[in-house]
């Protein structure tokens, strides 16, 4: 069967699922989404979840079922982060689209039902006085447009607009069901994985499909149609599992100049400190022999400094901070004084 997008197109697109029950892992969702489409009596949607877990496609896949390619366009206006959506968009452009009435005419075989989708993708972006601009709109046209909000954080869409959608819990894909997808794009792409490269490709994707699919492209563009799981971490930015495991070997040492040596190394090396962090926080939680008052205090370090990260503070004095208090906590050595 030929490929629905050109060859040229990302693997991201390329391997979109066109309909609903081909989404991967959200069974409740695409059982009860089926079960709308029959009757093609949508209510107001809002669809929440992690990164790469299938809400677009979802969003998009219902469009395409509902209108076809013909009536897609005329149909759906699609706005994400990138377009503007403060509040004069959504009192102007936003609001003409939504008032406009439509026909009913069956087109092509599709159902075609008399209202149009307003598809907000990354709505958690938008300011609060654009989402209040927005219930008002909803509510007068209620009878001939229909509203999806794509979110990652529910609790960023306010509770009026939140309380007018059916809503939608999107899962992190498993490591099986990822591993399924990417096993399938692999034989369509003459690609070898071996199982190492495919369980290290689940592990740095961290349930995100759409990551996952764009570093197995990449890696395909730069090492050929043999992949290993060393070309994936190149690949991706993560950092290799040995130099996060040799910073704890340092701090279980027990001495500051070895640790700080490491910490060197590592700011040399130009690896991102605040992705050490999160590397570092799964070799604590998995590690057999610490025991757990002692993760505990460096699990609470860690987020420290992860924060201070985020407002700006310098990489290798919060990393030879963490490494200092990851010596302490794992001799049992108390707290120094606190300001």
């Amino acid at each position: 069967m030929a490929p629905l997008v050109p060859p040229s197109q990302p693997w991201v697109e390329k391997y979109r699922p066109r309909q609903v029950k081909d989404v991967a892992h959200q069974e409740e969702v695409v059982r009860v989404l089926t079960n709308t489409l029959e009757t093609a009596d949508l209510p107001h949607m809002l669809f929440y979840g992690p990164p790469g877990t299938g809400k677009t496609t979802t969003a998009l896949a219902i469009a395409y079922q509902l209108y076809g390619p013909e009536l897609y366009k005329a149909r759906v206006l699609e706005l994400n982060a990138s377009d503007e959506r403060g509040i004069n968009v959504v009192r102007t452009k936003i609001k003409d689209f939504a008032a406009v009435a439509v026909g009913s005419a069956r087109k092509g075989g599709y159902p075609c039902p008399p209202y149009k989708i307003i598809i907000l993708d990354e709505a958690d972006s938008m300011t609060e006085d654009a989402q209040n601009a927005l219930r008002r709109t909803m509510e007068t046209y209620s009878k001939v447009t229909r509203f999806f909000f794509i979110c990652n954080y529910i609790s960023r869409i306010i509770e009026p607009l939140a309380s007018r959608c059916a809503k939608f819990r999107f899962k992190p894909l498993s490591e099986d069901v990822m591993s399924n997808r990417i096993l399938h794009i692999c034989s369509e792409e003459g690609l070898t994985l071996d199982a190492h490269a495919l369980s290290t490709l689940s592990t740095i994707s961290q349930g995100d499909l759409r990551r996952a699919i764009t570093y197995l492209q990449s890696a395909a563009r730069l090492f050929g149609s043999s992949i290993s799981s060393s070309d994936l971490i190149s690949v991706s930015g993560a950092i290799p599992e040995d130099t996060v495991k040799s910073l704890l070997v340092a701090c279980k040492s027990g001495e500051f100049d070895v640790a700080n040596k490491e910490v060197s190394n590592i700011i040399a090396d130009g690896y991102p400190v605040s992705q050490l962090l999160s590397q570092f926080l799964d070799v604590i939680v998995n590690a057999d022999d610490i025991p757990d008052e002692h993760k505990a205090r460096i699990c609470r370090k860690l987020g420290e400094a992860d924060k201070c990260l985020v407002d700006g503070a310098d990489e290798y004095l919060q990393l030879l901070d963490m490494a200092s208090e990851t010596i302490r906590a794992l001799f049992n050595i108390p707290q120094g004084l606190v300001f």
